[in-house]
This record gives C-alpha cells, structure tokens and sequence, in this order.
C-alpha cells in the first residue's frame, strides 16, 4: 500500500517517533510505500506531501516536534475539503491515511471514515484528555518539565518570602496540572474540573507563609474561580471553535497580594511544556503506538486508533477516543487536597 501520514493539531514530543515507527515497520516488513502530509490536514486539502522513507526518519527519535509540519486546519471549515482531500490522495496513489492528533485531529478522522477514506488514529496530546487511552504520549514530558520549573521555583520562592503561581497547561482537564503539583509538592492545585474558592486558596496560602515557608500554587489555564468566568487572554477562535486561554496566574497572583500583603509572582510555563526532546517513557509510548498503527492500517482495521490500556496496546473505535473528553475524576483530586496549606 501507499500510506500517508500526517500530524495535526499542537505539536508534542514524541511525534517524530511515531512517525519512525511506521516507516520503519512498515518499509521493512511490509513493504509500503509513504508520503508525510506537510502541516496537519492542510496538506493534504492543499497537496503538500513530501515523501517519507527510512531515510527520512533517521536520527528523529530523540527530537521534539513534528519533522511533517503541523496545524489546526479542519477541514470541514475549507470549502470543498474533504473532495479536496479525496483529489489530493487519488492522485498521489495514497490508498489510506494514519493521522496523529489529538481530540481534534481523530474527529475529523472520525468523519472522513464515516464518509469512505480510510483511515487509522495515533492518539497525541500532553492534556492526557482523550478517552480509550491510559497515557498519551507527550503528556510524561510536558509534566517532567512542569516538575523541573517547580522545583526550582521553590527556592527562589523561599529566598524571597513571595508565593509563586505557576500556570500549566490544560484547558479542559487538569491532568498536568495535578501530576506536577503532587510530584512537586505544590501547596494547592487548581484544574479546571472544579471551580475554585479564592477564600480558600488564600487560607491555604497564608497557612503555608505561617510555617515560614513560601507557598507554590499550580494552576491550569482552563481553572475557574467560582465566583467569576474563564479567566480569557484572547477571544480569538480557532478552526475547530477553541478560544484561547491564558492569564489565570496572574489573576491569581494578584489576588494573593491585595488579600495577603505578601509579594506574589506568575510564572506561565506555556509552550515550554510542548517542546524538546521527549522522556524515555514518551519514547517508547510513541514507538509502540506507531507499531501498531502500521499493524492496524496492514490490516485494513480503518476508523481504528490504537490505544494504551494498562500496559497492552490494543485498538479501539476512533470515537471511543473522541466520544468525550477524560477528565480528572474528583476522587484523584481528593489525594491531592491532603497536601494543601
């Protein structure tokens, strides 16, 4: 067959090494043919491919980003996409399509399946929000870099008797946001599963400056207060409907001061948390799933995506992953809540 490959929606470590996975897999031992699509689905609406060989994917693993290229193109919002798509593939010769992506990304698989074009979804993101999947790749090293910048974050906010917010990434699921404040013994944790009190927060920060230590809050950009709406840097939509979040950390931070006296600082990690090499466990998540994949699409299993469960990889339904997102259950927040204040 003649595959093609493409990697859609924000970039994360761990892509490149999907991508080896399936052309080495699938040159050697299967004997395919690919073609990358530059950009997401911009590329194949537009045409953009590049060809993709054993050649191109080697030295890629330890490398962040995407060698294809990425975007938020959708398209269902590009006038005549998906004919566009079809023209783009019957003249290439490309006979299926793997996407990498996130909630985004495998929706529109999701459609272009349903509508005849076959294709097979690697589920990506650093939220670890899609459903069907334990871990996403991505998400291991987005949180080992949040972990780092709390960690040093604590000294100099000891130093200076001030209470730093760190602001991480999340719009709709706290999962960062709750691995790297318990792994770096944040005082209190915001997500966006669950409006926050500000009095409380504020009780919680003054009970950690009353043991002569500085407190480190880890918020996510989705938290809300309950007592006002998201906290937006823009109203800018994207192509699938998503404002643009940010700002929550400095709300924040400035609250703390006016309520508590005491000097307060935002940090907001941002798109740090996306980029760089990614970690072991990214690594070899990434490879297995690509593996797989070229398993999948072999074997003609389209409208799949493959999936970790427990520590099997296994294939599910695309809309299993994309039916809702997964968020963190308030039970998982309740382990956190002991070590607030």
């Amino acid at each position: 067959m003649h595959i093609g490959v493409l990697t859609g929606g924000g970039d994360c470590p761990g892509l490149n090494a999907v991508i080896r996975a399936i052309v080495r897999k699938g040159v050697s031992v299967y004997g395919h043919e690919f073609s990358g699509f530059r950009d997401g689905w911009r590329g194949p609406v537009e045409g953009d491919a590049r060809p993709l060989g054993i050649a191109q994917v080697r030295g890629i693993l330890p490398r962040g980003g995407t060698i294809l290229g990425s975007s938020r193109t959708n398209p269902y919002k590009v006038e005549n996409g998906v004919d566009r798509i079809r023209e783009t593939l019957s003249g290439l010769g490309v006979e299926a399509l793997i996407a990498i992506g996130g909630e985004d990304t495998l929706g529109v698989a999701k459609k272009l399946t349903d509508e005849g074009i076959p294709v097979i979804g690697v589920p990506k993101t650093i939220d670890n929000d899609l459903g069907a999947t334990d871990y996403t790749f991505g998400f291991d090293t987005a949180v080992t870099v949040a972990v780092e910048a709390i960690d040093r974050l604590h000294t100099t906010a000891e130093s200076h008797h001030r209470a730093l917010v760190v602001e991480v990434m999340g719009r709709h699921a706290g999962w960062i946001a709750l691995h790297s404040g318990l792994a770096g013994g944040a005082n209190v944790i915001l997500v966006p599963e669950l409006p926050f009190d500000l009095d409380d927060v504020i009780k919680h920060v003054e009970s950690r400056f009353a043991t002569q230590y500085a407190p480190i809050l880890v918020v996510a950009e989705g938290a809300t207060p309950r007592q006002g709406a998201e906290v937006l840097k823009s109203g800018e939509l994207d192509a699938f409907g998503h404002v643009r979040l940010g700002g929550i950390g400095q709300w924040l931070a400035e609250r703390i001061e006016e309520r508590t006296g005491k000097e307060s600082r935002a940090v907001v990690l941002g798109h740090v948390q996306r980029g760089g090499s990614p970690t072991p466990f990214d690594r070899v998540l990434a490879t297995r799933f690509g593996l797989h994949a070229i398993d999948a699409a072999h074997e003609r299993d389209w409208g799949k995506m493959v999936a970790l469960q427990g520590t099997d990889i296994v294939r599910v339904p695309i809309e299993e992953a994309t039916r809702e997102l997964k968020t963190v259950p308030l039970s998982r927040y309740a382990e956190a809540e002991v070590f607030f204040g």
